[in-house]
């Protein structure tokens, strides 16, 4: 997002993140040298400090993806995501409330907070069937349970007390620099190395992807032209299982890095034992965001997956820090409770 908004917009921007485990401001080596950002460190959870920027910076608008994000460490550790998605999530809305009470009326009229949430508060779909912004909530681990309960948080926000709030629900996002724990990286990077390619179950859970640049064109056009205490749900039209994905990787590292016997790399696929409660399918009816904002996806599930694992394989300079110790690649969440 920060990267999308220095290139095709004017703003000036103040980026805040705390730099926990999955932070990296590598990440934005390409506009280091850009005046409109600064990184700001602080933490969310952060009253006081939050207010004092908010005096300091004066914002327009506040995008909130700051989060913990992976299912698989919520199962192991959910104190981590009741901490920074429910109070952090509440910290910051009490903050942009009273800085927003304190605007003139034109600024307070053109204010937006926008909470970027995640397709999984709507829980497990059977094999028909998707979301939308009126799907029931129904979160199924304590990740999507800690984003559902911020989702109401920031609804509650706008209609108790009037902040301008918006939710965007996106379905699982992809793209460069993304941490190694999640799936598309992961068994890219251990194709790569020669390792297994752990699948959960039968790799049937099916999920719709969404590129990370077409989810940062999405968050300014929700920040800039969204709906005060709407929700919109966003997608990028390109179900598919597991297993199809992990196949997609192999065939792509086939071409790209030949494993020395000359066997396809989807020959190491291991399926191994399933995470507890892994919902099986999730799929986005994105027709509102699409008639009101005008987005739809521009980058095909194909392409986008090609750039990515060509990526991962030209910047093992990124990665192989991350990798080291075997931390951002290791099983988690394998017993509930």
């Amino acid at each position: 997002l920060v990267r999308h908004l220095i290139a095709a917009t004017d703003v000036q921007v103040v980026n805040v993140d705390a730099l926990t485990y999955a932070g990296d401001l590598r990440r934005l080596e390409q506009i280091a040298s850009s005046p409109r950002h600064r990184h700001v460190a602080l933490d969310i959870c952060d009253g006081a400090a939050m207010a004092a920027l908010l005096a300091q910076e004066r914002p327009a608008a506040i995008i909130h993806l700051a989060a913990e994000t992976h299912v698989d460490r919520s199962i192991d550790g959910p104190a981590a995501f009741v901490r920074t998605n429910v109070t952090g999530t509440a910290t910051l809305l009490q903050a942009a409330l009273d800085y927003w009470r304190g605007l003139d009326a034109a600024d307070q009229a053109s204010f937006r907070f926008l909470h970027v949430s995640t397709d999984e508060v709507f829980g497990s779909l059977g094999a028909e069937g998707t979301f939308d912004e009126n799907s029931p909530y129904r979160p199924n681990s304590p990740y999507s349970a800690s984003k559902a309960a911020a989702d109401h948080f920031v609804r509650a926000w706008h209609h108790t007390y009037g902040l301008p709030t918006i939710i965007g629900n996106c379905s699982n996002n992809y793209g460069p620099f993304q941490y190694p724990e999640k799936l598309i990286p992961l068994m890219a990077l251990n194709a790569m190395a020669g390792r297994p390619l752990p699948v959960y179950g039968r790799g049937d859970n099916v999920r719709d992807w969404l590129h990370v640049d077409d989810h940062a064109r999405a968050l300014w056009l929700m920040a800039t032209r969204g709906k005060p205490g709407g929700a919109y749900v966003v997608g990028g039209n390109a179900e598919r299982s597991n297993i199809e994905v992990v196949r997609a990787i192999c065939a792509v590292l086939d071409e790209l890095a030949p494993r020395p016997d000359r066997r396809p790399h989807a020959d190491a696929i291991q399926f191994v034992a399933d995470r507890p409660g892994h919902d099986h399918r999730y799929a986005i009816n994105a027709a509102t965001i699409g008639r009101e904002l005008g987005f739809a996806p521009q980058v095909p599930f194909q392409q986008g997956l090609r750039q990515t694992v060509e990526w991962y394989f030209a910047r093992r300079d990124w990665w192989l820090p991350l990798v080291a110790d075997g931390q951002a690649t290791a099983r988690r969440g394998l017993v509930a409770g």
